[in-house]
């Protein structure tokens, strides 16, 4: 198959096609930057843990969530995390699927919205303002959930999470994943978005999946999104990924195919909890074509009558 840059091109545009027939809001590379833009900003400095402007970003996502007619999966959106020294909060939507059977199955979208907020001056800025890490996961979440939320559900249900306190120790998704396990909640795979802002250079896919070998999520995504979509990154292998982002607990609590999409191969962003992880540096035609290309994935899997997903 042709994984050449007008070959993702056509198959973006084809995608565009496609939902635009439907009667679909295709994703918007506008909307994504002024979610990354504002999640980003000097006035949230940074989205520590417990801070004012993690906060903000709380109530913003919150907001989306709600506009989106997208229901909250406990009584409010907020899901108070359990584990956490200071104050935290998740913040988790779902829309049930369609299917009476089916929706009791659900597939977990979500993406780390805090950061580790001000640091040491650098160049006379001290706002490590996480723009691709983890805004860029954010929002690319984000505008799933706009999509899922305004056109229509899967057979199975979706859940879409959005954790805090990940960069202490990914204290959000643990709490997340211990409550869904104990309160009965059936999962069929999470799907993670990990510092997608920046395109990598020189690969013939899109993504990389953490744990590419652990399960035949790969396979799959790339069936239902092109060929050319998810691949294998060594170095993702060598600095153990798999176990340093937010899929990690629903991998060791559900034993479920649990992984992260990412961009960030290690040589093509040089601002990795730096002040200068600025919204001015993400590529959102890159992003755009994120979403366009995840969305037939989670149609796929969250539609298929079979238990496709497996473990290797």
């Amino acid at each position: 198959m042709p994984t050449t840059p007008m070959y993702r091109i056509a198959i973006l545009l084809f995608s565009a096609i496609v939902l635009y027939s439907c009667g679909s809001k295709v994703p918007s590379s506008k909307q994504m930057n002024s979610v990354v833009t504002y999640l980003a900003g000097n006035d949230l400095m940074g989205r520590d843990t417990g801070s004012e402007g993690i906060e903000k970003a709380a109530v913003f996502l919150e907001d989306a969530l709600a506009d989106y007619g997208i229901d909250p999966l406990f009584e409010s959106y907020r899901d108070r995390l359990s584990n956490s020294k200071t104050e935290a909060f998740n913040v988790v939507g779902v829309i049930e699927g369609t299917d009476p059977e089916l929706k009791n199955e659900y597939i977990l979208i979500g993406a780390h919205y805090d950061h580790i907020g001000v640091v040491p001056a650098k160049d006379g800025d001290e706002i490590a303002n996480g723009a691709n890490d983890n805004a860029s996961g954010t929002s690319t979440v984000l505008e799933l959930a706009r999509y899922f939320g305004k056109n229509k559900a899967t057979r199975r249900s979706l859940i879409f999470a959005f954790f805090s306190a990940e960069e202490k120790g990914l204290l959000g998704s643990k709490h997340l994943a211990t409550a869904l396990k104990d309160s009965g909640v059936n999962l069929y795979a999470m799907l993670n978005f990990e510092m997608t802002g920046v395109p990598m250079q020189g690969k013939d896919y899109l993504l990389y999946l953490t744990g590419y070998e652990m399960s035949n999520l790969a396979q799959v995504a790339n069936s239902y999104g092109g060929s050319d979509l998810v691949g294998y990154l060594p170095r993702a292998k060598e600095y153990n990924l798999f176990q340093r982002s937010d899929n990690y607990a629903f991998w060791e609590i559900y034993g479920v195919p649990s992984h992260t999409f990412s961009t960030f191969d290690f040589e093509n962003y040089n601002f990795y909890h730096q002040p200068g992880d600025e919204a001015d540096l993400m590529d959102y035609g890159h992003m755009a074509e994120i979403v366009g290309r995840i969305i037939p994935v989670i149609e796929g899997m969250g539609n298929s009558t079979d238990q496709e997903l497996k473990l290797n």
